[in-house]
This record gives C-alpha cells, structure tokens and sequence, in this order.
C-alpha cells in the first residue's frame, strides 16, 4: 500500500510522514521524527526502520516534527508540535494559538524519551549546540527562535533567541555555531548573538521547510514540491 509506485490515495497517517532527521555520527544510526509513527531509527547498515518511542510522560505522541542528535551524547532531540492537532491540521496551531506543543530527549542508552518543555507554542524544528548546552527551536506561530538550556548551571531556563520576518520551519546550526532558519518564501541566517545576518528572498519555492548548507551551496527544501532546489554562491 505504501510503496512508492503505488498511486492509492491513502491518508498520510497510515503511511506516515517523516519530518526531521539526522544522523548519529559515531554509530551511523539514522532517527527520523515522524508526525504519525513516532521516533524512528534506522541502523547504520540500513534497512526497516525501527520505532524506538511513542510517547512521553504518559502521553502518546501526536505530531512529531523536528530533530537533531547530540554528536557527544547520542542524545536526540526532538519537537511534538501539538498534542491536540496532527500534522494535516496544521494550520489550526496556529490559527487557534495552540499551546501543547513539547520539547523531549531521547537517550539510546536507556531507550527513555524525557519531557523537557511542556505547554509550547508551535514548536519545530530543533538544532543542539556543539557543546550541547542549549538547543535552539524554531517556534512558528511566535515567528521565533527560543534557546532553551539542557545542561549546565543554567539547565532549565530558556529565552528568546531570535525574532524572525515570517514562520520559521527548520533550523540548523552551520560551521561557526549560527542558526541557519528556514521559513516561508524565505531563508534567514542568525548569528551567535542572535541578530539576523543574512536574508534570501525571491526562491522560486511556494514555501521554504529546510535549508542545509555545504561547501557554500545551499540545499533548499519544501513540503510543497516533489524535489530539492540548489543555490550555489556567484
């Protein structure tokens, strides 16, 4: 049913809907955040893809959506949108102010999901810290990014990191520790103090889901096309 020559029209739940994803460097392990299936990892060696957890704190997840992984930790982690709307109702988070939304951690030595941050607003995509003392996420209906602290003295807390000029999707962290956000019709870069640097603009994308960058070429992505978009610097 969910082959990819198949052309059924299924409802996405049953066949799920991948959203983040990232790889553990040191064991090659892939997690997948998926909006309907939950945590996902696939071995290094590849093949079916596992489900490592479906819920946290007592309360299945709802709508999966961002990830990274802690490359010192093995940590991962991830965004639960909202506990009330699934993915194909996600324009009613933000039309409705929406606030079930939860920060969690995955630790593969215990195989136990952590609730972090409970009771958020639209939170998305997620990008860890090289240090792994915070990790920014990416509020869409706030048009923000908070940091919230996940380890040392200031564990717990959490603060405004960047305003944006739209509804930030995913967020990455480049080489010198800047977030590089992506949003609608537009893709920012944000500075380590928190200040916009760099705005792109006139992307011939409906909308812009995830940006990633590597030896100077922009990978854009949307939820919107069936294909990627490459941006090489002049």
């Amino acid at each position: 049913m969910c082959a990819a020559k198949k052309k059924l029209m299924v409802p996405e739940n049953v066949c799920g809907r991948p959203l983040g994803l990232q790889f553990h460097h040191k064991t090659g392990d892939l997690y997948v955040a998926d909006a309907y299936l939950g945590l996902l990892r696939v071995p290094a060696r590849g093949g079916l893809a596992e489900v490592v957890a479906t819920e946290a704190g007592g309360v299945p997840f709802n709508f999966l959506n961002g990830l990274d992984v802690d490359q010192n930790t093995g940590d991962v982690y991830f965004t639960d949108s909202s506990t009330s709307y699934p993915r194909s109702e996600y324009l009613l988070v933000v039309a409705l102010g929406d606030e079930t939304g939860r920060l969690l951690r995955y630790d593969p030595r215990t195989r136990r999901v952590a609730v972090l941050h409970d009771n958020l607003s639209y939170p998305n995509g997620v990008a860890v810290a090289a240090d792994g003392s915070h990790v920014v996420v990416s509020h869409t209906a706030l048009s923000e990014l908070r940091r919230y602290w996940v380890r040392g003295p200031r564990a717990g807390e959490n603060e405004t990191f960047a305003e944006l000029p739209g509804y930030p999707d995913n967020v990455r962290s480049d080489a010198i520790g800047a977030a590089v956000d992506a949003a609608p019709t537009l893709a920012v870069r944000v500075g380590r103090g928190g200040a916009v640097e760099e705005a792109l603009d006139g992307l011939s994308f409906a909308t812009v889901s995830e940006v990633g960058e590597r030896n100077g070429t922009l990978w854009v992505g949307s939820v919107d096309t069936p294909y990627a978009g490459e941006l090489s610097p002049r």
